[in-house]
């Protein structure tokens, strides 16, 4: 019986102790900067794993048109909200994401951007690599955040690149 206590007691100390938390600071429209929130982390390398985390948190996040905090997300709007609040710098807007960072010398790694041409030439939408195939943004008017895969038909055909940025090691 002992036995079965300590063995209850080690999993549970052992467990993933998720709170549920929405990751703070949130970006106040119309307030600080436009390229990182108020009170956002100072700007540094990034734990790619911890970065991610918060970029899965969000999961479910309704899309909105030029969204950019946890009431709705446009793609550029996820991507430049999760940067910042690891006290990362991104431009807002699709383009501009795409020529700040800087093309990935071999593999892609966790936290790389991934580039697609969805809607004109060019980069038109933008997502975070979380590992392996998978990807996280915020697609489309009738989307939530979600998790793909960069192998899908869809995404294959229209993926254009990927980018690091430079608090990605």
């Amino acid at each position: 019986m002992n036995r079965l206590v300590i063995l209850l007691i080690a999993i549970c100390a052992g467990a993933c102790a998720s709170t549920g938390a929405t990751p703070r600071p949130f970006p106040v429209p119309g307030s600080g900067s436009p390229s990182r929130p108020p009170g956002a982390p100072t700007p540094g390398a990034v734990d790619g794993y911890s970065l991610i985390g918060t970029a899965l948190a969000l999961r479910g996040v309704p899309y909105r048109n030029g969204g950019t905090d946890p009431s709705g997300f446009d793609c550029s709007g996820f991507v430049w909200y999760v940067f910042a609040q690891h006290g990362v710098a991104l431009p807002r807007t699709v383009p501009e994401q795409f020529r700040a960072g800087r093309a990935p010398r071999g593999p892609l790694t966790i936290g790389d951007l991934v580039f697609f041409s969805t809607v004109a030439p060019g980069p038109s939408h933008v997502g975070i690599l979380i590992g392996g195939d998978d990807f996280v943004h915020a697609p489309s008017s009738t989307g939530v955040v979600r998790v793909e895969r960069l192998s899908a038909p869809y995404w294959s055909s229209r993926f254009i690149g990927a980018r690091r940025p430079a608090s990605i090691p």
